[in-house]
Parts: structure tokens; sequence; C-alpha cells
């Protein structure tokens, strides 16, 4: 039994990555669906779609991968706050993830949304994960 679903999604991208596939399917949740727009959003994976036929539904992302070089636009995927240690941050001290150039993705009064987004609206949270 998956103890973190988060974990667990993440893991599944960071595998799939790592064989070279091109999508990658996911059971789904309330924040791993929110996790994939952010993830969309910023620009790391090509398209998404959410499949609620079943009773949990699932999610199927289709990786980007750069089309000269074949390399992933993802190139690492880190968990920061687990079950068992919550890591959370204010305002004044979010994370800033490869000088800016990777994001943090962080869970909100105000919904999941990236570092700088959080900064813009004034809110702190708990800091999920690093993605660059």
């Amino acid at each position: 039994m998956n103890t973190d679903p988060i974990a667990d999604y993440l893991t599944r991208v960071r595998n799939a990555i790592k064989a070279n596939h091109r999508v990658v399917e996911i059971p789904a949740s309330n924040i791993k669906k929110e996790i994939t727009k952010v993830l969309y959003k910023k620009g790391y994976i090509q398209s998404y779609r959410f499949d609620d036929a079943a009773v949990q539904g699932t999610i199927k992302i289709a990786l980007k991968y750069n089309p000269a070089t074949k390399k992933p636009a993802i190139t690492k995927l880190e968990r920061i706050s687990s079950p068992g240690l919550r890591t959370y941050a204010h305002v004044e001290n979010l994370p800033r993830v490869l000088s800016g150039l990777g994001i943090a993705i962080l869970s909100t009064s105000k919904g999941v949304m990236t570092e700088k987004e959080a900064k813009a609206e004034n809110v702190g949270g708990e800091v999920l994960c690093y993605v660059y």
C-alpha cells in the first residue's frame, strides 16, 4: 500500500523518464491532478488527460523530450515534504530551486502553485517537491 501518494506519483514519472517512455499512467487524486496542471503550465510535460472511467480514475501524462537531443524536460523530481516530516515555508522564506531555474510546488490555502505564484499571492504553504 502506498503511504505517500505524491512520492509514488513522482517515482512513476521519474521511472518513465529513465526508461524513455512517451506516456506514463498514474492513479488519480485531486492533489496529483493539480500537480500535473502545474507541470503542464510550466512546460515540463507535453500534455495530460484525466480518465475518470474507473472508480479512482487515472492520469495519462505525455512526457516532454527535446526533439534534437532526446533529453527529457524534467531532469530531477525531488520530494521535500513527506507524511513523516512535513515541510512548510512562510512567504518570506519560500525556497528558490536552482537559483530560479527550477520550480518548487507548494500546497497553499489558495491551491497548488509554484513558489513564484505563492510569493505573488503572498501565501506560504507545504513544500511538496522540487522540479528542474
